[in-house]
């Protein structure tokens, strides 16, 4: 006969479980601070954060059919680069037709879709990476500019503005 009376001993090891804590993808942050505006009741962080989320899945919806995976982290952050740049031509167009309420609507956006996006560098770090991108790939002149462009925008997606640092690569390559 077998013993019944034995104990149960549980293993403490989880193979299930990760040994290191896994990062939160952007999709999973926007999800959480929807949650967290929804509780607060802060309806224009709401309103902004769903229309990130809306950008999110067309991405998805466009990749669905073009055979593609949902959108990755770095698209998401391709995408809401794109709504700040939106927004600031938005606001900028609001001042200049004498709308100051509405420019300053679209920079409150701005700043919550910001809280997504990395520390934007400045103009010396900027600098100091595209001189190292440059190095790296091998560029002499202004025909390598889309290696080079293109070699930043892999590197450094949402970190910097791709519209100045293009006049720079030009400028150190030409």
């Amino acid at each position: 006969k077998q013993d019944l009376s034995r104990k149960l001993v549980i293993s403490t090891e989880m193979p299930f479980i990760r040994s290191k804590p896994r990062s939160r993808t952007m999709r999973e942050k926007v999800t959480e601070e929807v949650k967290a505006a929804m509780k607060a009741g802060d309806k224009p962080r709401l309103t902004t954060l769903r229309l990130i989320q809306s950008a999110i899945k067309d991405r998805d919806i466009a990749n669905r059919g073009n055979a593609k995976d949902a959108a990755t982290d770095d698209e998401i952050l391709q995408i809401l680069a794109k709504m700040v740049k939106q927004r600031e031509e938005s606001a900028k167009a609001f001042e200049d037709g004498g709308r100051p309420e509405l420019a300053a609507n679209e920079r409150a956006e701005i700043a919550i879709i910001r809280d997504f996006l990395p520390k934007q560098m400045d103009a010396a770090e900027t600098e100091a990476a595209i001189r190292a991108v440059i190095a790296e790939t091998g560029a002499a002149g202004v025909k390598d500019m889309g290696k080079v462009m293109a070699a930043l925008r892999e590197k450094f997606a949402g970190q910097m503005d791709f519209g100045k640092a293009s006049g720079v690569v030009k400028g150190l390559l030409g």
